[in-house]
C-alpha cells in the first residue's frame, strides 16, 4: 500500500507548487515509485512538473457522454471509465501523473469524484508514494475526494484568512470522519515565526515553514518546471526537511 500525501489549503497559498516540489523530492529518492494526482479542476500540476497534459478524467467523461456507443458491450460504464483512466496516466522519468480536470458538458461533477476514488483505491497499491493536489478551499472535502490518507498537509500563508481556512479544513476532516493518520500545517512564504496561539487554533500539527524564495517565484513568472530549481534553493531545502517529518509522522 502506497504512502498517500494529500495537499490542501486556501487558494493562493502555493499548495500546487508545494505538491510539485514534493513530487520532485520523492523522485530524487532512489528506488521509489511516485504517482502525482492533480485533483484540482484548474489542472496546473502538470505544468509545474514540466508535462503537457493531453487527456484528463473530465475529457473521458465528456467523450463517453457524447459517444456512449463506444463502450464495449462486455463492459459496464464504470469498468470502461476505469480502463480509460488507466490509459491516460502520463509516465515520466521517476514519476507518473494522473490529471482529473473538469468535464465541460452537462452532468454531475460528483461522478468525476466517484470515478477518481475508485481508480485511486487501486492505483495506490501500485506506488510507493501518492501525492494528491486537491482543489483549493473546502468543497472537495465535502465530496470526500481525498479519501483515506497517511498525511494531510494543509498549506497556509501567514494571513488570518489563510489560518482560518486551515482551521476549517481541520474541523471538516473531523466532521466528515475522513481517515488520515496525521494532519500537518505548513506555513508558506514566511520568514518569521507566527504566534503559537494562532498555530494551535488550527488543530493541526505545525511542522515548519517555507521561506520566501525569489528563485521559486521566478519559475512561475518564466513558466518553468520545479525541476529547473537548483538543489540548494532555500525553499527546496526547507521542504526536504519537512517531507521527512511528513513521512515519519512529525518526528
Amino acid at each position: 500500500m502506497g504512502f498517500t500525501i494529500a495537499i490542501a489549503g486556501k487558494g493562493g497559498t502555493g499548495k500546487t507548487t508545494i505538491a510539485a516540489l514534493i513530487i520532485r523530492l520523492l523522485k530524487e529518492r532512489k528506488g521509489v515509485s511516485v504517482l502525482g494526482i492533480d485533483a484540482d479542476p484548474n489542472s496546473n500540476l502538470g505544468e509545474l512538473l514540466g508535462l503537457k497534459v493531453k487527456e484528463t478524467i473530465g475529457n473521458i467523461l465528456d467523450e463517453v457522454a457524447a459517444h456512449p456507443d463506444k463502450i464495449p458491450a462486455a463492459m459496464t460504464k464504470d469498468r470502461f471509465l476505469e480502463y480509460r483512466v488507466q490509459t491516460i496516466i502520463q509516465e515520466d522519468e521517476g514519476f507518473d501523473l494522473l490529471t482529473m480536470g473538469r468535464p465541460e458538458g452537462p452532468g454531475c461533477y460528483c461522478y468525476v469524484n466517484n470515478v477518481l476514488r475508485n481508480v485511486m483505491s487501486r492505483l495506490i497499491k501500485d506506488y510507493d508514494f501518492v501525492v494528491i493536489d486537491n482543489e483549493a478551499g473546502l468543497e472537495h472535502f465535502s465530496r470526500k475526494t481525498t479519501g483515506s490518507t497517511n498525511a494531510l498537509v494543509v498549506i497556509s500563508d501567514a494571513t488570518a484568512a489563510g489560518l482560518r481556512a486551515a482551521e476549517r479544513i481541520s474541523e471538516l476532516v473531523e466532521e466528515l470522519k475522513i481517515k488520515t493518520k496525521n494532519k500537518f500545517l505548513v506555513i508558506n512564504r514566511r520568514d518569521e515565526e507566527i504566534g503559537k496561539e494562532k498555530i494551535n487554533n488550527t488543530g493541526l500539527n505545525y511542522i515548519g515553514r517555507i521561506p520566501e524564495d525569489s528563485q521559486l517565484t521566478g519559475i512561475s513568472i518564466e513558466n518553468n518546471s520545479v525541476f529547473s530549481l537548483k538543489k540548494n534553493t532555500a525553499s527546496l531545502m526547507a521542504l526536504a526537511g519537512l517531507l521527512d517529518k511528513i513521512i515519519t509522522g512529525g518526528i
